[in-house]
């Protein structure tokens, strides 16, 4: 049976800044880069979620 995942505390309070800063955040141009930091974080955790996954299955 596989774990649920939930965040941990740091991660829900780092999920609360964000919220706040995008919040925030009236200027359009600004909002664009805080997307895209975003974007980059969220792929970058998936990339090292699948080679954390890619190591387990090939020990």
């Amino acid at each position: 049976m596989k774990e649920s995942i939930s965040m941990s505390m740091t991660q829900s309070f780092e999920v609360e800044r964000m919220n706040r800063a995008i919040e925030a955040t009236a200027d359009p141009a600004q909002l664009q880069i805080l997307a895209k930091q975003l974007l980059h974080a969220w792929q970058s955790q998936r990339a090292a979620t699948q080679w954390v996954m890619r190591q387990h299955q090939g020990s």
